[in-house]
């Protein structure tokens, strides 16, 4: 009888364990495969493979009512940036043509998908997870790949821009020219936004530039190749983005939600639909952590759609570029006081980034590591 029980509990962790070893080996072979989600269009899969498929992914929360739209922020015009930053945590740019020629993001985005839709050889040969020791540069599918639950469908083209420039000659020929000119013109965009959010704060408007928050850039171009079955798993899952501000550019096929949470509580996504000329703006956990909690850094997801072509985005993560370990982030002092005390402790870059590369993208738990 004792040998019974011992069976009978242990079972279901043998059965675990055996689904998690099958599950990593399936892991390490797409992995090796070295051509990503699209290598698996290529070749002619009709259902998507168990390590892409999420449980329910659609079913967290329901979709907004209709007429419920991001902002639009209009540079043009007095601006409600900081209003945006606070309700929303993403907005549309419109406007910016002085820093962004009206064709740049389509060029921008024909270059990746050009890169992505190369024979599989000739991605293959630019495959690998290493940024650093990859001159800055590199080519995988899921940043998260290796300590996520499901993976997303999406492969990535990651450059680290800042604070080290990246070996230029790492980069894709089919895409560097546009790669590169983008990572000047967002710059640009940043700037800008920068002061007008810090302006919101009641700072002065070089704040978050003279904290180095233009200096650390890491660029990320995503193809969502089309699926066979997108109701079972996703572009990318539910997450905030970690640094101080995103840049995004995106083509006309769509997907990408934010959750957004009313005055009273209610939550739902709202599609951020493709708007002609605009870039979308949202802030990053690090803005929220600087802003003392005035500006919120929000979730937002990828879904997979029935389109014939692929989605293709480029985002520009900015971060602070000064990393050494006597340099520390957290509130910034000017809004801190005694009827504002601080909601997060100090912490360096080093610290930040260590937490965000030991989780997987969907987890939460990034922003509540440096609460008070």
């Amino acid at each position: 009888m004792p040998i019974l029980i011992i069976t009978v509990l242990h079972y279901p962790i043998m059965a675990s364990s055996a689904a998690a070893a099958d599950r990593a080996a399936l892991v390490k072979a797409f992995d090796e495969s070295r051509t990503g989600v699209r290598g698996l269009v290529e070749s002619g899969v009709t259902t998507v493979p168990e390590i892409f498929r999420h449980p329910d992914p659609y079913a967290s929360l329901p979709l907004a009512p209709p007429g419920v739209s991001i902002p639009v922020v209009d540079l043009s015009l007095p601006s409600p940036a900081a209003d945006a930053a606070r309700d929303w945590g993403f907005f549309y740019l419109v406007n910016h043509h002085a820093m962004l020629p009206a064709d740049f993001p389509g060029r921008l985005l024909a270059a990746v998908r050009a890169f992505n839709e190369l024979p599989a050889p000739e991605r293959a040969a630019h495959y690998g997870r290493a940024v650093v020791g990859g001159g800055g540069v590199s080519y995988s599918s899921n940043v998260d790949l290796y300590r996520s639950g499901a993976a997303s469908w999406r492969d990535t083209v990651q450059i680290m821009f800042g604070p080290s420039r990246p070996d230029e000659g790492r980069i894709p020929a089919c895409c560097r020219a546009e790669v590169l000119e983008w990572d000047a013109r967002a710059a640009a965009v940043a700037r800008a936004v920068m002061a007008l959010l810090c302006e919101g704060l009641g700072l002065g408007a070089a704040a978050l530039e003279e904290a180095s928050c233009l200096e650390g850039k890491m660029m990320v171009c995503h193809y969502y190749p089309v699926c066979p079955e997108p109701e079972r798993t996703m572009g990318i899952v539910p997450h905030t983005d970690p640094g101080v501000l995103t840049v995004l550019a995106q083509d006309g096929v769509g997907g990408l939600q934010v959750k957004h949470t009313t005055e009273d509580g209610e939550s739902y996504w709202v599609d951020a639909k493709p708007l002609p000329g605009a870039l979308l703006i949202n802030v990053g956990d690090l803005l929220q952590i600087m802003s003392n909690d005035k500006y919120k850094s929000v979730e937002h997801r990828v879904v997979m759609n029935s389109h014939e072509d692929a989605r293709v985005s480029s985002a520009i993560f900015f971060n602070p570029g000064k990393r050494g370990d006597s340099v520390f982030y957290g509130p910034l002092p000017e809004l801190v006081s005694s009827d504002n005390p601080p909601k997060y402790r100090n912490f360096t870059m080093s610290e930040f980034f260590g937490a965000f590369f030991k989780r997987d993208l969907a987890s939460k738990a990034l922003i509540e590591h440096f609460k008070i």
